[in-house]
């Protein structure tokens, strides 16, 4: 009978886990491999923690605007585009590599980062690694996160056509209670 969609546990999503990965192997990163009074650490740092607080926000406002939820979502994607730049640039203007997306290297991240989701094993292990290697690291979990939110975004849209808004969800429990 009730409208108001009251929002799971966001820190079980798996989208928000590898948010929080991201934003903590970026901290480790723009510390570690940009100099020191750069504009990009403070690009970097708000997108990865943008990406992580609109999942946030857009989980927790979903329970009462699926609008809302689905643009914040959006603007978490859009967030992590544009990290996914940043860290492209570093390695093009620093003559790195770029991993190819069948690349064994990129393959092994995908792997390893479907099943585990602890930020300080991430952080650990990136500290043991190169920039180079870090910031390819970062782009595979960034494309994989961008694909995450895309189908959450799918799942989200599909249930909206479906169920509508909650001035829909307000105006059928309305009806409901008067027996209409």
């Amino acid at each position: 009978m009730g409208f108001l969609k009251i929002a799971g546990d966001y820190t079980d999503w798996s989208v928000y886990k590898k948010s929080v990965i991201i934003c903590d192997v970026t901290e480790l990163f723009i510390n570690r491999a940009l100099p020191h009074g750069s504009r990009t650490i403070d690009q970097m740092r708000q997108a990865a923690r943008s990406c992580k607080q609109n999942i946030v926000e857009g989980v927790s406002d979903g329970t009462v605007s699926a609008e809302m939820c689905i643009k914040l979502l959006g603007v978490a994607r859009g967030s992590i585009r544009e990290l996914r730049e940043d860290y492209a640039d570093y390695l093009r203007q620093h003559k790195n590599e770029i991993w190819a997306v069948d690349d064994p290297r990129t393959e092994r991240v995908r792997g390893y980062s479907q099943n585990h989701y602890d930020p300080r094993e991430f952080v650990e292990k990136c500290e043991a690694r190169s920039n180079e290697t870090v910031a390819n690291i970062m782009l595979t979990l960034i494309y994989q996160i961008d694909a995450m939110l895309a189908k959450v975004l799918k799942i989200l849209e599909a249930r909206f056509v479906a169920e509508g808004g909650i001035k829909e969800a307000m105006s059928r429990a309305r009806r409901e209670s008067r027996g209409f």
